[in-house]
């Protein structure tokens, strides 16, 4: 995080002197934080196990995280006594399969864990693909938006939709870093993907929770959607979005062409039964 921050807007004196790399040196962020480089040092490189809330927010103001960050700086810090949700087979709910089945006019899947898709409706199938037909392995948002050349050029803001997903994914690292599920599509994103590897060790993070976006379609072309993601009070991690449009909108228009296409290409309702981590 600290190479982000530039120097001048920290307030520190700059030289004439050109830097290595770019923003603070691990002295320059102690110093703001009113802690020893060393003790900055170790807690940087996982070497104390707990650190008081006076310096995880004074760290904070230092590098000049916003409220997003500072919760996810708290989290890495001060992880839950009890420990990372143990991992194994997600499942969704009858009642949540339910209501996908009984949504109307609006796209709809469930997120496991990592951006895993668990379940989706007919309509996020025709917008996302015959999910049906992905391995559950790599029927990953995260993965599908990288590297999937329909998802990739279904949304019109591209980026900012991708460094959402990597954000999602960092808070996610926070809870349980060695989870091999996250560590391996982070590698293999990594490994396939230049912005993703920029992004990931810029340790994005943000929370969004609803917003809009603008698609472009190959059957319906270009129209706008609204998405809100509400997690399921269940301890699942699981997270069921919705896509809509104002009704009688031209928006709603082309979902609802997207729907009969749907149907006249028998893409299909697909809940996952057991979905491995």
């Amino acid at each position: 995080m600290r190479a982000l921050v530039d120097v001048r807007e920290a307030g520190l004196p700059v030289s004439g002197q050109r830097r290595r790399v770019p923003g603070l040196r691990r002295e320059e962020v102690a110093h703001l934080a009113g802690i020893s480089t060393d003790y900055y040092t170790r807690l940087e490189q996982g070497r104390v196990r707990t650190a008081s809330m006076g310096v995880l927010h004074a760290l904070g103001r230092a590098l000049r995280l916003n409220a997003d960050q500072q919760r996810h700086l708290v989290r890495l810090a001060q992880p839950d006594p009890g420990g990372p949700a143990v991992a194994g087979r997600q499942q969704v709910s009858p009642q949540v399969e339910r209501l996908l089945a009984n949504l109307v006019d609006t796209p709809a899947l469930v997120f496991g864990r990592y951006l895993d898709i668990l379940a989706w409706n007919r309509l996020a199938s025709a917008l996302l693909g015959d999910l049906a037909a992905i391995k559950p392995r790599r029927r990953n948002y995260a993965r599908m938006i990288f590297l999937d050349p329909h998802t990739r050029a279904l949304s019109l803001e591209w980026r900012e939709r991708a460094q959402e997903v990597v954000s999602s994914l960092r808070l996610a690292a926070g809870i349980d870093p060695e989870q091999p599920r996250l560590r391996d599509l982070v590698t293999e994103l990594s490994a396939h993907d230049s912005d993703f590897r920029t992004w990931w060790t810029q340790h994005l993070v943000t929370t969004r929770t609803l917003g809009r976006c603008r698609l472009s379609h190959p059957v319906v072309g270009r129209f706008d959607v609204d998405w809100q993601a509400l997690n399921v009070p269940d301890g699942t991690d699981q997270a069921v979005v919705f896509i809509t449009a104002p009704h009688g909108s031209a928006s709603h228009g082309a979902i609802r062409r997207l729907d009969a296409w749907a149907r006249s290409r028998d893409l299909r309702a697909g809940p996952v039964p057991a979905h491995p981590d």
